[in-house]
């Protein structure tokens, strides 16, 4: 039984670590790039010259202004050991293998005096003890008291955490005031644990477009889609970056085109608001209460809209307080079944037929009523001027 148990623990890890292309870590930290001077960078989900991130800090280390960079190396993680590791490097790999420990840089420079810096040159420079390479006593997890005391000490964190970890991960991070820019995944933003943070404007959608393809490497033995032009194995996930640092794209005003009308934007019908089915489609001229799919956050102004707040399935509401629940009615498929998806669809959602037994969120449409998939409400600030 205990081998059966590590065995699934182990193909859950490998299914919940993901790890991010250099080129996508490029695209998103040239957004962020004024933030980084004369600041202390931590990744702490990272094993370095394994890691991109590591890699991206260490390379452009002068350029940045960067102050420090610590990295931190966990010994479970799924991906360790599958390239050249800083312990091969040193002449240590066989008596260090799969041990955590951490790496302090505060100095690169060319070392090995071929006219450019690389990873050697990283390497050199922990062999002659200009920077720090250190084994940890712990496993090296991010929640162990030796790396919360060097979380104690950057300003910014910058990593992809594991997704199933990510609500406590943000959590802990929130609870050291920190600033962070990490990858999760895109359904986290109906989270109820993480909602409220985008709500309360305290985090936010990073610059990538949320809606874009994210390909990410996978460990070996698990399941991937294809393979790179370096042979690693990637894999599409629905993930998207998040920060609460400051950046251009939060300002940028929404441009919308499109006025409104009672026959397409349908009002729901236990709830004072209108359904709005694509981000694109959202009225210049509403000042009333939205009902939007996820995707909004992508484009979300805080001076230009207010979030009310979220339905997420029957379960969950966020600021939301629905007039009717349904608890007394009873769910028919637009093909008179009771139970199942094999009834007919709009926009890809169920057709229920009358009330249905339960649930938050339905548009009403003649006789029919549907659900929706989860939408966050919101509020044009700029109509609601106008109408004071």
């Amino acid at each position: 039984m205990a081998g059966n148990k590590s065995l699934k623990a182990a193909v859950r890890a490998k299914e919940d670590e993901f790890y991010t292309q250099l080129t996508d870590i490029e695209k998103e930290l040239r957004h962020y790039k004024q933030h980084f001077r004369g600041k202390t960078i931590l990744c702490n989900c990272d094993d370095p010259f394994e890691s991109n991130f590591f890699k991206y800090f260490v390379l452009n280390f002068n350029r940045l202004g960067i102050k420090k960079l610590i990295a931190t190396c966990y010994s479970g993680s799924p991906i360790a050991n599958q390239q050249l590791s800083l312990f091969d490097v040193l002449g240590q790999g066989d008596e260090n293998a799969n041990k955590p420990y951490k790496a302090i840089v505060t100095q690169v420079y060319d070392q090995t005096g071929d006219g450019g810096v690389d990873m050697l040159d990283v390497a050199e420079l922990f062999k002659t003890g200009v920077n720090e390479l250190v084994e940890l006593t712990g496993d090296g997890d991010f929640r162990s008291e030796e790396c919360i005391e060097l979380l104690k000490q950057a300003d910014i964190v910058v990593t992809n955490p594991p997704f199933s970890l990510f609500r406590e991960y943000v959590a802990l991070l929130l609870s050291y005031n920190k600033s962070f820019i990490i990858v999760g995944n895109k359904n986290a933003v109906t989270y109820k644990e993480f909602f409220p943070l985008l709500m309360e404007n305290k985090v936010w959608v990073g610059s990538r477009n949320m809606n874009q393809d994210f390909w990410l490497y996978v460990p070996e033995g698990a399941p991937y889609e294809k393979v790179d032009e370096n042979g690693r194995h990637i894999k599409h996930i629905m993930a998207c970056w998040y920060t609460n640092l400051d950046i251009r794209k939060r300002h940028e005003e929404m441009i919308l085109v499109k006025r409104y009308n009672s026959s397409e934007y349908l009002q729901y019908d236990n709830y004072e608001a209108i359904n709005v089915d694509k981000v694109q489609d959202i009225p210049c001229d509403y000042a009333g209460i939205m009902g939007v799919p996820v995707t909004f956050m992508d484009k979300y102004n805080p001076d230009q809209f207010e979030i009310i707040g979220l339905v997420n399935g029957k379960d969950y509401l966020a600021g939301i307080k629905t007039t009717k629940n349904y608890k007394d009615y009873e769910e028919t498929r637009q093909n008179g079944t009771k139970t199942g998806s094999d009834g007919g669809k709009i926009n890809g959602n169920p057709v229920l037929k009358g009330k249905p037994k339960s649930g938050n969120y339905f548009v009403l449409n003649d006789e029919v009523v549907h659900s929706t998939y989860a939408r966050i409400f919101i509020r044009n600030k700029h109509l609601e001027e106008v109408k004071k």
